[in-house]
């Protein structure tokens, strides 16, 4: 089970972090993503990472101000959201998967989102 928190509302240019803390003994197996969805739109990868820690991913328009980590030993997955624009106004999601992936397909677990609302 996947829980997502640390949403809320932020003034253009500010930060936050999101956590998504995961239930069982299995975490550190799974790579973890994180996702998005607007309003009226699709559900669209942010970023993701691997179970290591080691490896990266993030999409074009959160490159360089969003930065994904893990704590294995605490079952978390953080996204630190630093230079926030309204555009990343949306409902974020975690999610698990046996190996890391940009396409939400690939991810069969997931979280309840948290709303990160950023106003101009």
């Amino acid at each position: 089970q996947l829980q997502a928190s640390g949403g809320g509302s932020v003034q253009a240019g500010g930060s936050l972090r999101l956590s998504c803390a995961a239930s069982g003994n299995t975490f550190s197996s799974y790579a973890m993503g994180w996702f998005r969805q607007a309003p009226g739109k699709e559900r669209e990868f942010v970023a993701a990472i691997t179970w290591t820690g080691g490896g990266t991913y993030y999409a074009d328009s959160v490159e360089g101000r969003f930065t994904v980590s893990r704590d294995n030993a605490k079952s978390t997955v953080y996204l630190q959201m630093n230079s926030l624009k309204p555009e990343d106004t949306a409902v974020y999601y975690c999610a698990a998967g046996l190996v890391v992936a940009t396409s939400k397909a690939n991810y069969p677990y997931w979280g309840r989102g948290t709303l990160v609302t950023v106003s101009s």
